[in-house]
């Protein structure tokens, strides 16, 4: 395709401006957070690791950091579980209101954050449960499965079924050919779908402060509720730079893997009879 020179100077121009609205303000935050005063003042004069030493030994902070990552993990967990079942269901069965099925598990990733937050919270208070750490979790994997689910189906929309077939066709159950056939080519993608699951229950503050309870605070919590101390500026920095860094690497770690086509499988999958289980062999 042949883009003329002052096309391709736009274009990259826009793309420049793009970047720059929103990568420079994650680079002040960084960079506030080595600011050796504790005012707000730019630019630094001079920098230290000070705030940094002081943030590991606060505990606040380290208790609300494990409090988001067990959540986070436990609602990836059941994301995994939930969002991958429902995209084989999808993709690879004929039922009454499938599409509506789809349809109603996407839904909650479009919704805006603070519907999703009361329509939970009004759940739960309806239903008499006490919000906690269950609460959250649950909260968590409903937007969560949906990452799962994309990055699933997408993967078994581009597979063929016929190994599938093949494995029912020498014997094999529904188990075994998940095992030996289904779950190599889709394990990239349930791998990218859990990091982003992760990264975005991680990060998550308008369905947390809904369905937390009192006894819960996770990190972005704890940032909001100690953004507007003026003491506590200068750590809330260093956290926030903390998460801007920690985030990035799921969400990098998940393109690679979905870059991988089909699993990072290179050899072709076969079935072979050894009694009535299909084994795997590498093709040469």
């Amino acid at each position: 395709m042949h883009i003329s020179k002052t096309a391709r100077w736009a274009l990259r121009t826009f793309t420049a401006f793009v970047l720059a609205a929103l990568y420079v303000p994650l680079l002040v935050i960084i960079v506030e957070s080595l600011n050796r005063s504790e005012s707000l003042s730019w630019p630094p004069k001079s920098f230290s690791l000070k705030w940094w030493h002081q943030v590991v030994h606060q505990a606040g902070p380290r208790n609300a950091l494990w409090t988001s990552v067990r959540i986070a993990l436990v609602a990836t967990a059941l994301a995994l579980v939930l969002g991958t079942l429902a995209s084989i269901a999808v993709q690879r069965y004929r039922f009454f209101g499938r599409e509506t099925v789809s349809f109603l598990v996407i839904l909650p990733i479009a919704l805006p954050g603070i519907v999703t937050a009361i329509a939970m919270r009004s759940a739960f208070d309806r239903a008499g449960v006490e919000l906690g750490f269950a609460t959250l979790v649950v909260a968590h994997a409903t937007f969560c499965i949906v990452v799962v689910f994309n990055n699933v189906i997408a993967r078994l929309r581009r597979l063929a079924p016929n190994l599938e077939e093949a494995s029912a066709d020498l014997g094999a159950d529904t188990l075994q050919t998940f095992r030996f056939v289904t779950f190599p080519l889709v394990r990239s993608a349930l791998l990218a779908g859990a990091l982003l699951a992760f990264a975005l229950s991680f990060d998550e503050i308008v369905v947390t402060s809904f369905t937390a309870g009192p006894s819960i605070e996770t990190l972005p919590q704890w940032i909001l509720n100690n953004i507007f101390r003026g003491k506590q500026v200068p750590i809330v920095n260093v956290v926030a730079a903390a998460v801007v860094l920690l985030s990035a690497v799921p969400v990098w770690l998940a393109q690679r893997f979905t870059d991988g086509g089909t699993g990072g499988v290179s050899a072709r999958w076969r079935l072979s009879r050894s009694g009535d289980t299909p084994s795997r062999v590498s093709a040469p």
